[in-house]
Parts: structure tokens; C-alpha cells; sequence
């Protein structure tokens, strides 16, 4: 991967592909390689750009105070483009959503997988998740708190291991672990996200969510429909949480469609 290191440390990124700028913001579970089954896809048409955010992958923590919005801006500032296509998983979603409010004229279309919901009403499963990971990470059980989350967003509540695809608990196991181990320093220097009506949001935005993921996501999914003008919503029926994962191909056919547009 290729570095652009700065005074809080370095993000790591690559490039992959000729044509208009698609940018692939990962899940806060994963790295930019929750992509990889879909990228060849797009970059028959795209140039793709993934990167790991702040704390994740091979990005550094963070060293000191940091948005996500910024770490985008500068990034794209130094690829050189100033109009991109933005698609985010999960957390990625919602960094997409704050880069939009705050640099609407950067951003020419926005696909959201499964975002969160600032200030969202948890559910008692949610909660039970949250509570399992906070007491497994504070006794020092790593081990437990990447099989809490592999429970939680790779499988998902409605399916068994033996209907996920083999091998993808291995693929993210490294990327979640490494999400783990830096989430509090991360969470001590991000300074949060833009602040903004999404109502407000003016570009062709997709809105993707699994039938297999979480209820409160699948609700989520459905108030992005409802309040960005114009959005759509597309489910993917064998698909959990994490759609790039368990749905590549059928994910890489709706956004190639459209990106298109």
C-alpha cells in the first residue's frame, strides 16, 4: 500500500483501475480489504481508491486530535481529485455522510451499506452485544471480544456458521483484532463528525442493507431511504451486516448500475 503520512501519523491507501474516482470507505469492524472481491469489478470502469482510516488496517493510530472528514479531504487533495463517488460500510456509511455535509461539492454520488444512526434507540440484543465486547475487552480477552464481533457482524442473528462462506472469519479476524486493540485511542483523539440536516443531501444516494443483518440496521437502512431526497434502497437477501463480504457480486452489479448513471 502507498503512504501519505502527516504530523498525527500516516494513512495507508491504494489505487486500483482508470476512469472517475470511486472511494471505498471500510466498515469499523474491517480494512479497505473487505473490498477485494469487488473492486475488479469496478475498476474495469473506475479508478477505485480504498484506504485504512485512523487506528485500522495498516493506518496508524492517531497521535493527536483528527476527524475522518479531514483525513478524506486530504487524502483525495493529494490524489488529486476533487469529485468523488463515496460508497461506506457500516461506519464508513456515516464518514461518508459527515463528508458530504461538509463538502457537498466534493461528493457526485453516495452509496451507504448498513450506516449507524447517531444518537439511535438500541435495542436489548444491541445492548447485550455492547456490554459482552466492553466486559470481554476490560478483563483483557481479546480472543472474546473478536468472537462477540464476529458473532455480532459477520454472522449475524438470523443465520448458523454454516450458512457463512468459508473462511470469511479468518479473512476479518486480523482486521477486527487490530480494530480492537486501537478503538480507545482512536476514540480519544477523533473529534467527531460534520453536523448537517441529511435531508439536505442533494446527490443520487443508494442506500444497501442485508436481510440478514441486525434489526435496528435494517431499520436505520430504511430512515436514510426515507430522508435523503430521492434516495433508494436496495436489500440483499443472502447478506448479513457486512454485504461486501457476503454478497460481492451481487453488491459489484448494483454499483456498477449505479455509478453509471
Amino acid at each position: 500500500m502507498d503512504i501519505l503520512a502527516d504530523d498525527l501519523g500516516h494513512l495507508s491507501y491504494t489505487v486500483t483501475g482508470e476512469g472517475s474516482p470511486v472511494v471505498l470507505i471500510h466498515a469499523g469492524v474491517a480494512d479497505h480489504r473487505m473490498w477485494d472481491a469487488v473492486v475488479p469489478a469496478l475498476a474495469e470502469q473506475h479508478t477505485v481508491i480504498r484506504y485504512d482510516l485512523r487506528g485500522f488496517g495498516e493506518s496508524a493510530p492517531p497521535a493527536g486530535p483528527f476527524t475522518e472528514t479531514d483525513d478524506l479531504c486530504r487524502l483525495l487533495d493529494h490524489l488529486g481529485h476533487e469529485g468523488v463517488r463515496l460508497v461506506g460500510a457500516s461506519w464508513g456509511g456515516r464518514v461518508a455522510v459527515n463528508f458530504v455535509l461538509a463538502h457537498p461539492g466534493r461528493v457526485q454520488s453516495l452509496t451507504l451499506l448498513a450506516p449507524p444512526w447517531p444518537g439511535y434507540d438500541w435495542s436489548a440484543d444491541m445492548v447485550v452485544y455492547d456490554e459482552a465486547e466492553t466486559a470481554a475487552l476490560a478483563a483483557g480477552d481479546l480472543d472474546t471480544a473478536v468472537r462477540v464481533n464476529l458473532d455480532m457482524w459477520l454472522r449475524g442473528p438470523g443465520r448458523g456458521w454454516e450458512d457463512v462462506a468459508p473462511g470469511l472469519a479468518e479473512q476479518l479476524r486480523t482486521p477486527m483484532r487490530t480494530s480492537l486493540v486501537n478503538q480507545d485511542t482512536v476514540g480519544e483523539h477523533s473529534q467527531g463528525g460534520a453536523e448537517g440536516d441529511i435531508a439536505t443531501i442533494a446527490v443520487p444516494t443508494l442506500v444497501g442493507i442485508g436481510r440478514l443483518d441486525v434489526a435496528d440496521f435494517q431499520d436505520i437502512a430504511r430512515r436514510y431511504a426515507t430522508e435523503i431526497p430521492g434516495a433508494d434502497l436496495v436489500e440483499f437477501p443472502t447478506a448479513a451486516h457486512l454485504i461486501a463480504l457476503d454478497a460481492p457480486a451481487e453488491l459489484a452489479a448494483v454499483l456498477k448500475q449505479f455509478l453509471a448513471r
